[in-house]
């Protein structure tokens, strides 16, 4: 009991700045934080010891309504009542809210505008790193009240590079490689482009307003997604497309560069709340600009203008777009469309923990606006997956994959022939649960509604090269790199299928080619290492480990190859560093470990272990060639069934 307990009736409502609300089922842990609340000064408000039947008194209103900041204690207890859900609508509505999470659990669907402040590894004490975010964002609500209630604390560099996740390559841990010399001229043939082959080119922000760069960068995005969706055209990726450099490269030795016949080109500007879209058509061979064509609605009419654009590129084409060019699981509405872009913008860039999570943010604001936007269930099915893979704790990784797998439910309930959300549901069952034959169904589907998109193809190739199609993973990724031949990831999730069928040296080659690309991608170099290390090329492996930043498969590759070259001290200390960092899920890696020490059964069960915790690098299991000391034991022989291999 408080000294603003309710039962003193109404004047403790009206001197009460803070609102708590929470579960019944939480109220040991809601006292403790109600105490370091107050213990800072500030007076609180609570319904300890009110029954059920009480909850909406006048008393708990007028507490509710005055209050300077409602702070809502969110569990998987308080995400089932209905009395915090209301609690928490109130708080948010009056932008008084200030979100907790006492398990890890992430607030629900209508909840996602703050980050909720993680208390799930906090003691609850005054000097508590988490605690003092709560009283800094209550203190805010007294103060200068920030558009944000939640102060951001300090971006983790993630596990993982960010494109990976766009793409859906799997885990850090599984070990792939790609190769591109070996294929490079049976694939594209000559150099004469496709007379239907188009590349959109990432559109031009002239508004003289930064702010609306996601705008431009949207509106390319999806009229590349729609025109996509018309068999009569074949449509350079978007990694490919982006990797123009305006005002630097020769536009005729680009389009040669991707085999594109026509390159469609655009200026936005916004102004006095107009959209004015400018689009070029130009020659892929000469270089010349068809008549530029000029598109203007008002801003808050922008999918017309997208759905404009495309039909008369379409018209242009002299094809023809089915549904009059509408998205397969698109939206009518422009604020859902708008919020849609602005998360897609930041998935597609984020760098950081914190604006992983904004991105989550932006797809749960779009599912408010229009709950029936397909595109953004599965746009936050992949946010919140990438969360979980890249930041998310042992306890967190079960929770976000579980929300990731209903939104891309819903999402394909929404709109059953959207391919990108069948793809996003086949991913995560892969390698968010670990359920490979419940994967088997959405990736198939997803491979025969989405053949012109090369990231839906990427993801279906990576499952193919797991579980033993290496035909079809070799027809699907073959496709997504002639689709999108700039991506890096792209050419390494070709590697996945190479080092899968253990074709090492394509994969060492590959490799070499993703770096050239993309210089800065993490977990390349080890990937290369482990090829060498499939070869017993140990000491070449070892300099390949050592000058990789990614720390889970460097420290793995270092252990293994530093154990064959008899240094067995700088094996253990590698060893021993992987172990004791608390902070990821390495038990994968630990596997490879003991597997090539000669410790198989240690090695079995740090693999079930990894299976429990729902390891991403677990869908390498049947092919990595560091595991085959384990492959005719019984106990590992039971664990590929139960995961569904074989």
């Amino acid at each position: 009991m408080t000294a603003n307990d309710p039962e003193n009736a109404d004047p403790g409502a009206k001197s009460a700045s803070v609102f708590f609300s929470y579960a019944r089922a939480d109220q040991a842990k809601a006292k403790q934080i109600i105490g370091l609340i107050e213990a800072a000064g500030f007076s609180v408000w609570w319904d300890g010891l009110l029954g059920g039947g009480d909850r909406f008194s006048r008393t708990t209103a007028d507490a509710l309504e005055r209050a300077q900041a409602v702070v809502v204690l969110w569990s998987k207890n308080s995400i089932e009542s209905h009395w915090v859900h209301d609690e928490a609508t109130r708080g948010r509505d009056r932008r008084v809210l200030v979100p907790l999470s006492l398990d890890g659990a992430l607030p629900p669907l209508g909840f996602g505008q703050f980050q909720a402040i993680d208390l799930s590894h906090s003691k609850l004490s005054a000097k508590d790193t988490e605690v003092q975010r709560m009283l800094q964002a209550v203190g805010a609500m007294h103060g200068a009240r920030p558009q944000e209630a939640i102060p951001r604390s300090a971006p983790r560099q993630p596990l993982l590079n960010r494109r990976n996740a766009v793409i859906g390559a799997g885990a850090a841990t599984a070990l792939l490689a790609a190769g591109f010399a070996s294929y490079r001229s049976g694939l594209f043939g000559g150099n004469a482009a496709n007379a239907n082959r188009v590349a959109i080119l990432p559109f031009d922000n002239i508004s003289g307003n930064p702010a609306f760069g996601y705008l431009a960068d949207g509106l390319s995005t999806e009229i590349r997604s729609t025109l996509s969706q018309n068999g009569a055209l074949q449509v350079v990726g978007q990694a490919s497309s982006e990797a123009f450099d305006r005002g630097k490269e020769d536009i005729v030795a680009f389009a040669r560069k991707l085999r594109a016949a026509l390159l469609i080109d655009g200026a936005v500007r916004v102004a006095n709340g107009v959209i004015r879209v400018t689009i070029d058509l130009i020659d892929g061979k000469t270089g010349v600009n068809r008549p530029s064509r000029t598109f203007e609605k008002p801003l808050d009419d922008v999918l017309a203008v997208q759905r404009e654009i495309a039909g008369a590129i379409a018209a242009e084409l002299a094809t023809e777009l089915g549904s009059g060019g509408a998205v397969v699981g698109g939206t009518s509405n422009v604020v859902a469309y708008d919020r849609y872009l602005r998360g897609k913008d930041l998935y597609a860039h984020a760098s950081n923990e914190a604006e992983e999570r904004e991105a989550v943010t932006r797809f749960e604001a779009a599912i408010s606006a229009d709950p029936d936007f397909a595109a953004a269930h599965a746009g936050r099915a992949r946010a919140l997956a990438s969360v979980a893979g890249q930041y998310g704790s042992a306890a967190e990784i079960k929770l976000y994959y579980d929300t990731a797998i209903s939104s891309a439910r819903r999402a394909v309930e929404l709109a059953p022939r959207l391919a990108d959300a069948h793809s996003a549901l086949a991913l995560i069952l892969f390698q968010g649960v670990l359920d490979i034959k419940a994967a088997r169904a959405p990736f198939d589907l997803s491979y025969k509604l989405g053949e012109g998109e090369a990231p839906v193809l990427a993801r279906f190739a990576v499952y193919c090269a797991a579980t033993g199609r290496d035909s079809e993973a070799m027809t699907a990724i073959s496709r997504s790199v002639l689709i999108d031949p700039l991506n890096a990831l792209i050419h390494r999730i070709l590697g996945t299928v190479h080092f899968a069928a253990r074709r090492y040296a394509e994969s060492i080659a590959a490799v070499r080619e993703t770096i050239r690309i993309s210089p800065e991608l993490t977990d390349t170099r080890s990937r290369i290492g482990m090829a060498l290390l499939a070869q017993n090329k140990n000491r070449e492996a070892l300099g390949e480990f050592e000058a990789d930043s990614h720390k889970w498969s460097k420290l793995a590759g270092v252990a293994i190859a530093q154990h064959r070259l008899g240094n067995t001290a700088a094996a253990k200390a590698a060893y021993d560093e992987l172990v004791n960092d608390t902070e990821t899920v390495s038990l994968y890696q630990q596997g490879q470990i003991l597997a090539q020490w000669g410790k198989t059964a240690e090695a079995v069960l740090a693999l079930s272990k990894a299976r429990e915790l729902r390891d991403g690098g677990m869908t390498a299991v049947g092919y990595d060639p560091m595991l085959d000391p384990l492959r005719k034991l019984p106990d590992f022989i039971r664990l590929l069934k139960a995961m569904g291999f074989g």
